[in-house]
């Protein structure tokens, strides 16, 4: 929410995108737009989970360029689904920008829009576990945990 925040203080409609996930977390992303392209912001611990060039035509396209890396600690794929784009605008303000101690209702405000399937149920079937490499590099985190006293 804070690029969305930075974005709408830029010109930019401050737009989110949920990733629903199966089996894993689920994913938001700030949305903008660059001639005619989508991009997003996003801030993961997970490399592969970041930003994105606005170079996608659609918020399918944008939605499957995250598909492979979207996995968990089994090595599957599971990122299944992609939402309309969320206008932060429709929401007070004071519950996002000036007190994030309330951003709470979002994620229940995010889960009740229309979100579109990535894959078929028969396309989940087919779909293959990563390999020992791809879990490996799928591990490389910029945080590590804190240290349990």
């Amino acid at each position: 929410m804070v690029a969305a925040c930075a974005l709408w203080i830029h010109g930019d409609p401050p737009l989110l995108l949920d990733l629903k996930a199966t089996h894993d977390f689920d994913h938001v992303v700030a949305l903008f737009r660059r001639g005619g392209c989508w991009g997003a912001i996003s801030k993961s611990n997970h490399v592969q989970l970041r930003y994105r060039n606005p170079v996608y035509r659609t918020l399918r396209e944008l939605s499957m360029s995250y598909f492979h890396e979207y996995a968990n600690n089994k090595g599957q794929l599971t990122l299944r689904s992609y939402s309309r784009a969320f206008n932060l605008r429709k929401v007070d303000p004071r519950l996002w920008v000036t007190n994030g101690s309330n951003c709470w209702d979002i994620p229940e405000m995010l889960d009740e829009i229309r979100h579109y399937p990535l894959v078929t149920r028969k396309q989940v079937r087919l779909l293959y576990h990563r390999d020992a490499m791809e879990c490996k590099a799928g591990k490389l985190l910029e945080h590590r945990a804190p240290r349990r006293k």
